[in-house]
């Protein structure tokens, strides 16, 4: 009998150990897993799970050393303090008088158990994840619908090709306007900005200047350049999950994009971006849709433009990125056929933006200085632009990439009520129209108006889920309604799956 006690009591021991092992083990995800859902919240806004599960499964190359420093002091240092509490009152903590019952082990497991399954829902909340797995269970036919596919529809182009240059401005929205502009602040804080809207092209969703809206799927930056040049949702559906962890190899392979159009009729094409162009597998997506060069910080250093130490913020400040894109293009304009340019800014990407030598202290937030700075760097860049012998030729789009994820600035300096919308400007447009004002349209609808810009005709005015704004044809989201749009997006889509992220 004495033999058999002394060989159990290891083997308890130990399943002891082991059971408080993966409690704690447990309850120190739930716990990370709820403060990183608050960080990503209070920092990102509420921009759809979509675009958590896009980040936690994209490229991460060259990300931003401050939002690094950011999660581990919102997210890792509180989830170290509270795991440590409630592991040292669970388990550590002795009870010398029991008033009811003996605490056992297993007690204190279920306690664990059911505090781990607590931070659990609060993250999940926090995130939607509830939501979007309730929407993963129920079918769109939105696509079946609307969607027009750009290889099946006739483009025609001009018989004397428009350049186009395509720049990405991070973070631009048209709440940065004082409110008599129709923005949401006391003074405009992009002048510069307002005015190259009032004096060209720009549609809006009220009488003044303004801009598109952004639904499900293009609320984060790679989103926001996918559903401008292709005219659909970035979707975070499980056939994306599987899709080679979202572009490693091939990113949305189905889809016909404006690049793609482009190539087709011999454009010369590039991407800029003045961070690491594989963050998010941007270089991917433009590679594998036929653009020629990609331009990045790397690039930047072999083409002697940066030392080659140099790194701030994302890479490069946007200084360096128009410098940049004015050398490239003034090779791409010797060259015997027609060019596109895509540029992505970054100096006014969260949190508070980066502060360049050419930034001006006049507001009291830093982030106003930046966006400030940012207006007059394209101003000054599109009027060089001007000067060139190219620029007659060549068509201009400015528009911000998404609606800002520095979300305590928002919370800060504009009215709850206020309806946010994405800059948008059209300089040099070869086609005309006076429906411009108190149109309801999304980043979708870009696609097809930049190539009506350059003097495309299409038919049926339509590409990918967007509209041509310059037609009288009404976008998707005046015909069917922007929340019906937004809810539908939010769906599973078979068809999404099958001819978008498959080769055909």
């Amino acid at each position: 009998m004495e033999t058999t006690i002394l060989c159990n009591k290891p083997k308890t021991k130990l399943g002891h150990i082991l059971v408080k092992t993966l409690c704690c083990a447990l309850l120190i995800c739930s716990v990370l897993l709820f403060f990183s859902a608050q960080w990503y919240i209070n920092h990102y806004g509420d921009t759809g799970f979509d675009s958590v599960l896009f980040t936690l499964f994209s490229n991460m190359n060259g990300v931003d050393s401050g939002i690094l420093k950011s999660f581990a002091l919102d997210a890792l240092l509180p989830t170290s303090f509270v795991s440590a509490l409630c592991i040292c009152v669970i388990f550590l903590i002795r009870i010398k008088k029991e008033w009811f019952f003996k605490i056992k082990l297993w007690h204190k497991s279920v306690i664990a158990l059911i505090i781990a399954l607590i931070f659990l829902i609060c993250a999940g909340s926090k995130v939607s994840i509830f939501g979007y797995a309730y929407k993963l269970m129920h079918k769109s036919t939105l696509f079946d619908d609307f969607y027009i596919d750009p290889a099946e529809t006739e483009i025609i182009f001009p018989e004397e090709k428009q350049n186009l240059i395509y720049i990405f401005l991070e973070s631009i929205e048209n709440a940065y306007m004082s409110k008599a502009d129709g923005g949401a602040l006391p003074k405009n804080i992009m002048k510069e900005l307002t005015h190259l809207a009032d004096e060209n092209v720009n549609f809006s969703h009220n009488s003044s200047v303004g801009g598109f809206f952004t639904p499900p799927g293009s609320t984060w930056t790679v989103a926001a350049m996918v559903s401008q040049s292709a005219g659909i949702p970035l979707k975070a559906s499980p056939g994306t999950l599987n899709n080679n962890e979202y572009g490693k190899d091939a990113f949305l392979p189905g889809v016909t994009t404006l690049t793609d159009i482009l190539h087709q009729n011999g454009y010369n094409q590039a991407l800029m971006v003045g961070s690491n162009a594989s963050f998010a597998n941007r270089d991917i997506y433009y590679k594998n849709h036929n653009t020629d060069f990609i331009y990045d910080l790397n690039t930047a250093k072999e083409d002697k433009l940066i030392p080659e130490d140099y790194y701030v913020w994302w890479g490069m400040e946007d200084t360096y990125l128009f410098d940049y894109a004015k050398d490239k293009l003034l090779e791409m304009s010797k060259e015997d056929k027609p060019f596109s340019l895509t540029l992505l800014t970054v100096d006014t990407h969260f949190a508070d933006g980066f502060i360049c030598n050419f930034c001006k202290n006049e507001y009291h937030e830093q982030y106003s200085n930046v966006i400030s700075c940012a207006s007059r760097q394209v101003h000054n860049f599109v009027n060089w632009l001007k000067k060139q012998s190219f620029y007659k030729n060549t068509t201009i789009v400015i528009a911000g990439d998404h609606l800002t994820m520095d979300n305590e600035y928002i919370q800060r300096n504009v009215d709850e009520n206020y309806e946010r919308t994405v800059y948008n400007c059209f300089i040099n447009s070869k086609t005309e129209t006076e429906n411009l004002k108190n149109r309801v349209f999304t980043s979708f609808d870009m696609f097809p108006t930049t190539l009506s810009a350059i003097g495309c005709e299409i038919g049926g005015e339509r590409l990918g889920l967007g509209t041509n704004l310059f037609s009288q044809k009404p976008t998707l989201a005046e015909e069917i309604g922007y929340d019906e749009l937004s809810y539908q997006l939010d769906l599973s889509s078979k068809y999404y799956i099958k001819n978008f992220l498959i080769k055909q």
